[in-house]
């Protein structure tokens, strides 16, 4: 395996480029080489395969969308009450935005792990990890509601990502005077997130 810690990463942010434009089934060590724009087989000399690839992808992902952190302290500085919660999915929409690709490949991860039982295993592992790291964070910080907030939260916000990403206009004047998707996060957050 060959060790170039920057060339890895320009291969995997590639990956991650060829699997939200085409699919999985388009991401090939070809496809990933032309995107990084390194010589073809310089992938088949990083990865030891292609779940080795889609693994490092994941991981990747997970740091690429994570929240920055100045913008979070920056954000926790306020109340812990349902406007903080909004002010967090605000940010995380902003970042939906931001790095639409990201969460295009993140998506195509979710469809490719329902067809390969191996990569499901790994994957869930991982979701399932951010998943449990928010409720934990949303409890260590003193925001309103519980464990059981979260989880409603995270599948209402999932779909509205889902539908801001591949289909936006199906939320456009479906609640008149709503703005799309910043007037919709706040009425998910009301909506699911107790006053205090």
């Amino acid at each position: 395996m060959a060790g170039n810690p920057e060339r890895r990463a320009a291969l995997v942010d590639a990956g991650i480029e060829v699997l939200a434009r085409e699919g999985a089934r388009g991401l090939t060590f070809r496809a990933v080489d032309t995107g990084a724009g390194v010589p073809v087989g310089t992938a088949s000399n990083y990865f030891t395969g292609r779940d080795d690839l889609l693994r490092q992808i994941d991981a990747r992902l997970h740091t690429r969308l994570a929240p920055d952190p100045e913008v979070l302290t920056a954000l926790m500085r306020s109340p812990k009450d349902r406007a903080l919660v909004t002010a967090l999915m605000r940010d995380l929409m902003r970042r939906v935005t931001r790095d639409r690709t990201g969460y295009l490949a993140l998506l195509e991860m979710r469809l490719e792990a329902t067809r390969r039982p191996e990569l499901r295993d790994s994957f869930t592992r991982s979701v399932r990890g951010e998943l449990e790291y928010g409720m934990e964070f949303h409890r260590q910080a003193g925001l309103p509601g519980g464990d059981e907030t979260v989880a409603v939260l995270y599948l209402a916000m999932l779909g509205l990502i889902l539908e801001h990403l591949t289909l936006p206009g199906v939320l456009n004047g479906v609640l008149p005077g709503v703005d799309v998707p910043d007037g919709l996060v706040e009425r998910l957050v009301e909506t699911i997130v107790p006053p205090r």
